[in-house]
């Protein structure tokens, strides 16, 4: 059976590189259901864009190998496609757009803008066998308990990362690139929680607050929620991504909060009052507790020198801490790193020593923050390959 181009994988990337090849275009995927990532993505809603993307939201090896992409594919053109299928969305925090309704309309968007020029959807499709022909690729595939051959002119990896094998993510992107002689770059789990393996912040688990976490490289407003096995929340999820095993970092639980003064200021009004009882009214109370253990807060606000209050101010700002690593592609939202963009054209997303073989999406090493930009990513690599396919016929 023959195809102009073939697609593995049915998530963000390679519908949207469906919705543009032209030509016979089939799209294979091995889960029952297409998107999956994307309808579990944003609690149900589906973050599908950020207002503010731009190349500074992305990690890579090569920082300008996205620009291309994102800009001739702008969070401006999807959001315009939500808009032409009446989806209504909202700005939640930061730029972030979300659904006002179910992650599953983006879903059903996609699938139906598929249908519409005719690309087909094989789910529940294993890829069993490929190899280079002469003209193009032969795939061997099973469906519905039968083996099919396949051929097709574009062949395109849009399988994703190796985040969250519970949804059946897996390496395959990355072995057929190897198979190819694509050359790669280290992978790991990015925007994935902290884990403590001395579970010290297991009594503090549900508490959240805004923070600020840092390291050498980069710095993240946002909040912090401590859990049974360790630290999550936005903050930590865009720092994970920034993080190498061993290092420490750096936690402010009062980034914006001028603690020194409203401290000092109280101490002339209300001395008689427990600096832990003050402190309670700016951070959480399991907090304070738990800081009380580890940092000297005893005696009223009228023992605390102005030495004091800045010795608890600094600690409060720059705690130092070591997590022993992250839960790893269990919960990560993304894969860090992949098939490395020097094998890559930035404008086509196509392989430049293999003509007809693209890679798209999670499985290349472009990875953005959290809040909606790896989507962004999907659309932008989507729509690359795919108007690159269609110039070609």
């Amino acid at each position: 059976m023959r195809f102009d181009t073939i697609i593995l994988g049915a998530g963000a990337a390679g519908m949207m590189c469906a919705m543009h090849c032209g030509g016979r275009v089939l799209v294979i995927d091995h889960a029952k259901a297409p998107g999956e990532k994307i309808r579990i993505s944003g609690g149900g809603r589906c973050n599908f864009t950020n207002m503010y993307a731009g190349p500074a939201n992305f990690l890579s090896q090569n920082p300008h190998f996205c620009k291309s992409a994102l800009a001739r594919y702008t969070q401006w053109d999807f959001i315009d496609l939500v808009n032409r299928h009446d989806i209504a969305w909202h700005e939640k925090t930061l730029g972030q757009l979300f659904c006002d309704g179910s992650s599953k309309q983006i879903v059903s968007m996609l699938v139906n803008e598929m249908e519409r020029v005719g690309a087909e959807l094989w789910l529940q499709t294993s890829l069993r066998d490929l190899r280079k022909a002469e003209e193009g690729f032969a795939l061997d595939v099973e469906r519905e308990g039968q083996r099919i051959d396949l051929t097709c002119t574009n062949l395109v990896l849009a399988t994703g990362g190796k985040s969250i094998p519970k949804m059946g993510a897996t390496g395959l992107a990355y072995d057929i690139a190897d198979q190819f002689g694509l050359s790669m770059t280290e992978t790991r789990a990015a925007l994935v929680p902290f884990t403590f393996s001395n579970g010290e912040f297991k009594d503090l688990s549900g508490v959240s607050l805004p923070a600020r976490l840092s390291n050498d490289r980069t710095s993240f407003d946002e909040a912090l929620l401590f859990t049974h096995r360790g630290l999550s929340g936005p903050s930590v999820l865009q720092l994970s991504s920034f993080w190498r095993e061993g290092e420490t970092i750096r936690v402010n639980l009062i980034p914006n909060l001028p603690l020194f003064d409203l401290l000092k200021e109280q101490r002339q009004s209300g001395g008689r009052k427990a600096l832990t009882t003050e402190l309670t009214k700016h951070l959480p109370g399991r907090l304070v507790d738990y800081l009380g253990q580890h940092i000297p807060m005893s005696g009223n606000l009228a023992d605390q020198s102005d030495a004091k209050l800045t010795d608890l101010v600094t600690a409060l700002s720059e705690w130092s801490l070591l997590p022993s690593g992250t839960e790893g592609y269990r919960t990560a939202e993304v894969t860090l790193g992949g098939i490395d963009t020097d094998n890559l054209s930035s404008k086509t997303m196509e392989a430049k020593e293999i003509p007809g073989l693209y890679a798209i999406g999670e499985a290349v090493d472009v990875t953005g923050w959290l809040g909606g930009y790896n989507f962004q990513w999907a659309w932008s690599s989507g729509h690359a390959a795919g108007t690159a396919i269609a110039s070609k016929a």
